[in-house]
């Protein structure tokens, strides 16, 4: 019984993990729209989202609107 409260706990984890991630990526997504849209300025987005909003501004082309912003180079 303790292999499968175990095996449920991580599997819970998982989705979990998940599912914020696709949360993070949303709000990454939301905030590169509203740079996009000059409704918000890229200095004004939270640092955590910065690499991942800096990423859809590059995908569309427009990374210039990030300005000197340099994005964490993966190790």
């Amino acid at each position: 019984q303790c292999r499968f409260m175990s095996k449920f706990l991580s599997e819970l984890l998982l989705k979990i993990l998940l599912k914020l991630n696709g949360d993070v990526e949303m709000m990454a997504l939301l905030f590169a729209q509203r740079v996009i849209l000059e409704k918000t300025k890229f200095e004004d987005v939270p640092n955590s989202l910065k690499p991942q909003v800096y990423q859809h501004l590059l995908d569309s082309g427009v990374e210039f609107l990030a300005g000197d912003y340099e994005p964490p180079v993966a190790p």
